[in-house]
């Protein structure tokens, strides 16, 4: 019998016997004991080509989302030499240092949050862990411009908690809360569960077999938490850190409420009050090169190390006992879930009561925003997940060249600000497609712009799950691709397919400066009522927009902790 060695497609497989020795290069037939292998060597087979039903829709959307920088390239361009002056001015270098500044701050002070949480309430025996987990993600929930809004209530210099130091220790102005040091703390607490989030579902599938090596080595926990754990978490650290330094750039409330000077703000000012917007874009450019600096430099701290195990333990995930640790730990996840969540809502609450005793808060008024925020954010959800689909299908069933590049200029708008994306799409509006300005379709054109990466990759990862054997077997029997994907594709992908939407509902549903700047007249969301209210003042009547704003992304949240649940289930917790 003819013993086989491994092989690829393409090799030459050769007989044992140097006088049969010989290239086989047609195909031949081999019967083994256990049933029949056919072999191909020396046979290139040809890549298939990639359906045009696949590569219309994808080189379209790729079009799409590269149009806001392309016009912004012209129109900055057209600013000539006032341009060149302009960027080398000193305000440009001070609105860069502020900016980063601003930036590396948030990002720093989340990860000091977010990674302890996220040790915490998987790997130790802290009390009601499963509550922790669930109350310290919801302040993902609260618009960064609601929380402004509320903390310069509470804590502002003529805020709820002066006037109650006011009465019993005669305190009459607290420290002023507005510029670096309120924005960072605004900022700090309403991002820090992407590093959470990021971190404990990477937390939930290490191998518990790192744990037990380090352990028998005679390493205590610190040590091995800090010598094993944290470099393991390094890809999540980073992921979830760049999460948070891009939405820092991109966040136009929370600094224009608590009056920072940052790039956002510097270019929402400069389109409001000038005629001629090419310093916008010139600004707006500056602000995507940064952006396009911080992606090039998490990218370069990924390295080449590996991460994944080559065999899956099949050891309980143990949890470290807190003893004397245990009081610190509770107060510090309450203390965190206090700041960032119950103040807040408090606070909505209070000025919500304020409103209803003086009869300021008419509800009448709410459903129409409400309406609004809900249908327009469900369109924009869907058209993100149908524009998604081709991309990610490209990108994993039809690996390429022309899939990669696709798949990278699609992802290319996570580079965008919404500041940046509205103020491209206000330019290309009104000169190019006037009968599109100020109407539903080019804000919902915007919102899928903005938000599409996050559909691409909920179902680009629904897919690498999903085996393709599955699809070629139902091909070999005669189902044509649209029913494969019908049949097959859409149902097993449908549970990942339902978290992108899940995610670019609740992303648009939030989003201020796009909705501001491309809304139709008369268009109210439940965004833009907060913010016209809070921006004059007005808190009795921001309040119920902002509980309803609260209340709508809130209750989505918890099917974005599906996946860590499933992670979690994946081992047998004990102690």
């Amino acid at each position: 019998m003819l013993t086989l060695p491994a092989f690829t497609e393409g090799a030459t497989i050769t007989d044992p016997a140097p006088s049969r020795q010989q290239s086989l290069a047609s195909r031949r037939s081999f019967a083994p004991d256990h049933g029949s292998l056919t072999v191909t060597p020396d046979l290139r087979i040809s890549r298939p080509r990639i359906p045009l039903a696949l590569a219309v829709p994808g080189t379209l959307v790729a079009l799409a989302m590269l149009l806001p920088l392309t016009y912004l390239l012209l129109r900055a361009a057209g600013a000539g030499q006032e341009a060149l002056s302009f960027l080398t001015s000193p305000r440009i270098a001070q609105l860069l240092w502020q900016t980063i500044l601003l930036a590396g701050a948030v990002t720093l002070l989340a990860a000091l949050l977010g990674v302890p949480l996220a040790w915490l309430t998987t790997r130790t025996d802290l009390p009601f862990r499963r509550f922790w987990s669930v109350l310290l993600v919801l302040p993902l929930a609260i618009p960064t411009y609601v929380g402004a809004f509320t903390l310069v209530a509470a804590l502002g210099p003529r805020g709820l908690l002066q006037q109650a130091l006011e009465g019993g220790f005669g305190i009459q102005r607290l420290p002023d809360i507005y510029g670096f040091g309120g924005a960072t703390l605004a900022l700090t607490l309403f991002t820090y569960p992407y590093i959470l989030l990021t971190v404990r579902g990477a937390v939930l599938r290490l191998d518990p077999g790192f744990d037990q090596a380090s352990r028998s080595l005679g390493a205590g926990p610190w040590i091995t938490f800090l010598r094993v754990t944290i470099p393991l978490l390094r890809p999540s650290i980073a992921a979830g850190s760049l999460l948070v330094a891009l939405y820092t750039l991109s966040d136009f409330g929370a600094v224009s409420l608590l009056q920072y000077d940052s790039f956002t703000r510097a270019i929402y000012l400069q389109y409001q009050g000038s005629l001629d917007r090419s310093i916008a874009a010139v600004l707006a450019l500056v602000l995507v090169s940064l952006t396009g600096v911080i992606l090039f430099a998490e990218a370069a701290t990924r390295g080449r190390a590996k991460y994944y195990r080559s065999a899956r333990s099949i050891e309980s995930l143990p949890l470290y006992r807190l003893g004397r640790w245990v009081v610190p730990a509770v107060a510090f996840c309450a203390m965190t879930g206090l700041a960032a969540l119950i103040l807040p809502v408090a606070v909505l609450l209070y000025w919500f009561g304020r409103g209803l005793a003086s009869s300021t808060v008419n509800f009448d008024s709410l459903w129409l925003p409400m309406i609004s925020s809900a249908s327009v954010s469900m369109l924009a959800a869907a058209t993100a997940l149908l524009a998604a689909i081709p991309v990610a299908i490209l990108a994993v069933r039809h690996q390429g060249r022309f899939s990669a590049t696709i798949e990278r200029v699609a992802y290319a708008s996570f580079a965008l600000p919404g500041i940046v994306v509205a103020l491209s799409l206000v330019f290309f509006g009104a000169n190019f497609v006037p009968m599109l300005y100020q109407t539903l379709a080019l804000l919902v054109f915007a919102y899928v712009v903005r938000f599409l990466p996050e559909a691409v990759g909920a179902v680009r990862s629904g897919l690498l799950q999903l085996n393709p054997r599955l699809e070629e077997v139902a091909s070999g029997l005669g189902r044509r691709r649209h029913q494969v994907f019908l049949t097959i594709t859409a149902p097993l992908i449908a549970p990942a397919a339902l978290a992108g939407v899940t995610l670019v509902f609740m992303s648009a549903m939030k989003e201020l400066p796009v909705t501001l700047l491309l809304s139709p007249i008369g268009f109210r969301t439940l965004a833009t009522t907060t913010w016209n209210a809070t921006a004059g003042g007005l808190y009795a009547l921001a309040a119920p927009s902002a509980l309803l704003l609260v209340i709508l992304s809130a209750v989505f949240l918890p099917g974005l902790l599906t996946a860590d649940r499933q992670a979690e289930s994946e081992h047998v917790l004990d102690s």
